[in-house]
C-alpha cells in the first residue's frame, strides 16, 4: 500500500498531503468540491487534482478528510474502488460511519490541530488507527510509520474519549486566550504581555508528572476574595458563569489530589 488520494481540501487535508508528499508515499491526487482550493493543496504536494467524480483516481487507500457530518455521504457518494482501503480522518466519527461495502475501512486520525498555512511536523505527532481486519490494521499501521514515529491502535470508543480531551486541552484553552486578549485590550494593553505567562504555563504543564501538579492561581488557593473582585468585573454574564464554574471545579478537584 503506497499510492493514496486524499479526498477534502480543508486544514487536515493540506497538512495530510504535505506530510505524504514528503514521507516517500505516493501521494496521486487530492480530490475535492473546491477547484481552487484542491489545485492550491495539490500544489503544496505536488500532486494531481480533481472535483469531478469521474475524474477521481485509483489508489490503494483513500484518505477522507472531509467534515465529520460528511464522512459517510462522501464515501458512499464516489466511485471509489470496493477493493481499495478507505479510512476517515475524523476523531469523534465511528469507523461504522463508513458504508459496510467496503471490506477494507479504516480510521486514520490524526491527533493535532491544523490551520491553514501553518506547516506542522508530523514526525512526532500521534496517529491513531482503527482498521476493519487486523490485516488492514497492520497495513496502515506500516503506513503510517513512513509519517510519524508515534502510530496507535485506538478502537471508535478511545478515540472519541481522546478527540473529547483533545477540545478540553486546544479548543477550550484556545478560547481562553481569546477572552484573555479581549480583557486586556478593553484594559488598552496589548495581548502579547501575556504571552510570556502562556508560554511558561505551557511549559509547566509539559514538564509535570500532571497538569494538576502545578496548577496555580485564586482557585487552587481558595482564595475566594480575589474571586469575588474578578467576577465583579466580568460584565458578561456567561463569562462570570464560565470563571466561577472552572473557579469552583479547580477548588474542588485540588482537593481530592
Amino acid at each position: 500500500m503506497d499510492s493514496i488520494v486524499i479526498i477534502g481540501s480543508g486544514n487536515v487535508a493540506e497538512s495530510l498531503a504535505r506530510a505524504i508528499a514528503g514521507s516517500g508515499l505516493r501521494l496521486v491526487q487530492v480530490f475535492a468540491r473546491n477547484a481552487a482550493r484542491a489545485q492550491e493543496v495539490a500544489g503544496l504536494a505536488d500532486c494531481g487534482w480533481a472535483t469531478r467524480p469521474e475524474e477521481l483516481a485509483e489508489a490503494d487507500l483513500y484518505l477522507l478528510a472531509v467534515s465529520d457530518r460528511a464522512v459517510a455521504e462522501v464515501a458512499a457518494a464516489l466511485p471509489i474502488p470496493e477493493r481499495a482501503a478507505v479510512a476517515h480522518t475524523a476523531g469523534c466519527v465511528p469507523l461504522e460511519a463508513l458504508p459496510a461495502k467496503f471490506a477494507r475501512r479504516a480510521v486514520f486520525y490524526p491527533l493535532q490541530t491544523f490551520t491553514r498555512g501553518r506547516r506542522v511536523g508530523f514526525a512526532d505527532l500521534p496517529v491513531f488507527i482503527e482498521a476493519s481486519t487486523p490485516a488492514l490494521q497492520t497495513e496502515l499501521e506500516t503506513l503510517a510509520r513512513r509519517i510519524t514515529r508515534h502510530v496507535h491502535a485506538a478502537d471508535s470508543a478511545r478515540r472519541a474519549r481522546l478527540h473529547l480531551a483533545a477540545v478540553f486541552v486546544c479548543n477550550f484553552v484556545n478560547h481562553m486566550y481569546a477572552v484573555g486578549a479581549e480583557l486586556t485590550e478593553a484594559a488598552g494593553l496589548d495581548f502579547g504581555l501575556l504571552k510570556p505567562l502562556i508560554a511558561e504555563t505551557t511549559a509547566k504543564a509539559l514538564d509535570a508528572a500532571s497538569p494538576a501538579a502545578v496548577q496555580t492561581g485564586p482557585a487552587v488557593r481558595g482564595d475566594l476574595a480575589t474571586q469575588e473582585r474578578h467576577a465583579a468585573m466580568l460584565d458578561d454574564e456567561l463569562l462570570r458563569t464560565i470563571y466561577t464554574t472552572i473557579s469552583q471545579h479547580i477548588w474542588e478537584t485540588s482537593r481530592r489530589t
